[in-house]
């Protein structure tokens, strides 16, 4: 997801109650086989405890800042809203999800109490760098543009894909000048805005009429949008749609776009990275990442290995 905030269209529409938002998931990938999670089927969110049980690494946590040792704490800015990555119950309290897991379980192993503040997706970034918080999380893909300022820890290869109705001629976009003359719903400074917007004029080389980039700020209005026809397609991360479609009638996967690895989110220079590639790869030498993946139904977005800002996957020439 990138932070360029051009748009065509800002749609506005009403709020998807908290149950709903839990259920239909987003965002920052998974092939076909991929279920919602494990165990869990329409509308039921997986209740595996897989962290509880993590035992501090001392070797990891000994790459720590020392202020960070000593004071035992990590703040956390967390996205939430979307299944897997992270949600709240019915409940309105209880946070859940890949990303809830994954932090709780790195936090563990550094021997960390986590304070987790949940902050709107746009303003994570911009936050870490004021100082406000430690790290963030909320499927913030690993791009050029962002290793200008973010230090990223990678955990899990997500990407862009595509959903439709179940109606739908489309079968899949391999090329996005298959999108021509369309709606296409996307969420607002993301890389899939970014994406459509600079392929855009291809539509108009071709002699076609362009698509038309459809920004929504929250993902229950981009789902809206497209079950009730004013969209054509809907952009977003492939775990999030693969999950989403599992919990909504009448819409369908298209397919993978492209693929960008996922990661904690830090500001540039950060003493902390270390120590978090540490602490997930412990956890995959161990089984809990595999676990914690398992739960949530993303085993094809499992990484060898995390690694610190790594450079951006490229995109498809299409």
């Amino acid at each position: 997801m990138s932070l360029t905030r051009t748009r065509r269209h800002t749609v506005a529409f009403a709020l998807i109650t908290a149950t709903t938002l839990a259920l239909t998931a987003c965002g920052s990938g998974t092939p076909a086989t991929t279920a919602p999670a494990a165990g869990a089927g329409k509308g039921a969110v997986p209740t595996a405890d897989v962290v509880s049980t993590i035992a501090r690494d001392e070797a990891a946590a000994r790459l720590l800042p020392a202020e960070v040792r000593r004071g035992g704490t990590i703040s956390v800015a967390s996205a939430t809203g979307t299944l897997p990555g992270a949600a709240y119950l019915p409940d309105g309290r209880t946070l859940v999800g890949a990303d809830v897991d994954v932090t709780d379980a790195v936090a563990k192993v550094l021997g960390l109490r986590v304070k987790r503040e949940v902050v709107s997706w746009e303003a994570i970034l911009p936050a870490l760098g004021s100082g406000k918080y430690d790290v963030g999380t909320g499927n913030f893909g690993v791009t050029e543009e962002r290793r200008r300022t973010i230090d990223f820890v990678t955990y899990v290869n997500d990407g862009q894909g595509f959903a439709t109705r179940a109606d739908s001629p489309l079968k899949k976009v391999t090329d996005l000048t298959q999108l021509c003359g369309l709606n296409v719903a996307t969420g607002g400074g993301t890389t899939f805005e970014a994406t459509l917007e600079r392929n855009r004029p291809r539509c108009a080389a071709a002699g076609r009429k362009p698509y038309e980039v459809q920004v929504f700020n929250d993902l229950g209005a981009q789902w809206m949008s497209l079950q009730q026809g004013r969209s054509d397609v809907l952009m977003s991360t492939v775990n999030g749609l693969r999950y989403a479609v599992t919990q909504q009638e009448n819409v369908r996967f298209l397919n993978e776009y492209r693929r960008l690895d996922v990661g904690f989110a830090f500001t540039k220079g950060t003493p902390l990275a270390p120590a978090f590639r540490a602490a997930v790869n412990r956890l995959k030498a161990d089984g809990t990442y595999d676990r914690i993946l398992r739960k949530w139904g993303l085993t094809d977005s499992a990484i060898a290995e995390s690694r610190i800002s790594p450079p951006e996957i490229p995109a498809p020439e299409k």
